[in-house]
């Protein structure tokens, strides 16, 4: 059995990371460690990104279904406020899209005007 050193092992836990980048920066130790920590940032900021895109879409939904009904969305937020119902906007969207008596019935709870 072969016995690796520390470095080696970070190394080639590095290189493994970079592997399927463009060049030299799969192969060599001192590029694939930059590439590999640029494509950590772009992954955490990318997943932030996601979150923000899916909110957008479930408060689309929620507003085109207020919309069928005659409120609007802004209205209808408050009013799920202030008669304490907490209900997070993908849940909303889910019901809005999927079944929408139920969402009526949420509505109508609501007390929005």
């Amino acid at each position: 059995m072969r016995v690796t050193s520390p470095r080696r092992q970070r190394h080639n836990k590095t290189l493994k990371l970079a592997k399927g980048y463009k060049r030299s920066h799969a192969h060599r130790y001192k590029l694939a460690k930059e590439a590999v920590l640029h494509a950590g940032q772009y992954a955490f900021a990318g997943r932030r990104l996601k979150r923000r895109d899916l909110r957008t879409v479930w408060i689309i939904r929620i507003k085109a279904a207020l919309e069928d009904m005659g409120f609007k969305y802004s209205r209808f937020i408050s009013a799920l406020k202030k008669s304490k119902i907490e209900l997070d906007r993908k849940i909303l969207s889910e019901l809005a899209t999927n079944q929408p008596e139920i969402f009526r019935k949420i509505v109508k709870s609501s007390g929005v005007k």
